[in-house]
């Protein structure tokens, strides 16, 4: 059977939900999650594993996002909704793995400092920076995005993820950028 079009959602009323609440409740812990994370030392303790393979799975989860989101951007774009969503449950799965994944990596590490010179460094911390500042902007404006889409509030949806949908594409590329130009300086 074919992916239900958007066609086949719009004969059937859905319960309206108001995940205000739960959008900001989550934004704020993630931020206070990530501060408070930044501010402490690393972890002197064993933990089992060499840490250092978190980064990687970071940048590969950080891959399988971006893919996704692609693939509900074709998706939609070809109005299979079924699919679309599909493909946004996986990206906001990859996503969560990510976020544990990225908060266990730095309870557990210390920061590590970009080593290398010339024009690179500069192009690093642009992309370090403009991801930094983004991904911040995207935990609000994909979980309303996503409400937005479970309440089949179809033009409201329409209009945020035309924001949401970009911003989230450069946010997981450039993961996976910051990555790459750092993996040469892990210890």
């Amino acid at each position: 059977m074919a992916g239900k079009r958007q066609s086949d959602y719009t004969h059937h009323s859905v319960k309206q939900r108001n995940y205000r609440p739960l959008i900001w409740m989550t934004t704020l812990a993630v931020y206070v999650l990530v501060a408070v994370l930044s501010g402490l030392p690393a972890y002197e303790g064993d933990v089992g594993f060499d840490i250092n393979v978190l980064p990687l799975a970071n940048a590969i989860l950080n891959s399988l996002t971006f893919l996704f989101l692609i693939g509900a951007l074709l998706a939609v774009k070809r109005q299979n909704i079924s699919l679309h969503r599909r493909l946004i449950y996986a990206a906001f799965t990859t996503t969560t793995f990510f976020m544990l994944s990225y908060v266990t990596y730095h309870y557990l590490a210390e920061s590590t400092p970009y080593g290398g010179e010339g024009p690179l460094k500069y192009v690093y911390y642009f992309i370090l920076i403009t991801h930094i500042v983004l991904a911040a902007v995207i935990v609000p404006l994909a979980l309303t995005t996503l409400g937005r889409g479970l309440n089949m509030e179809v033009e409201q949806h329409r209009k945020i993820a035309r924001w949401t949908m970009p911003i989230w594409l450069y946010v997981s590329l450039t993961g996976v950028l910051v990555y790459v130009l750092i993996s040469p300086y892990y210890g």
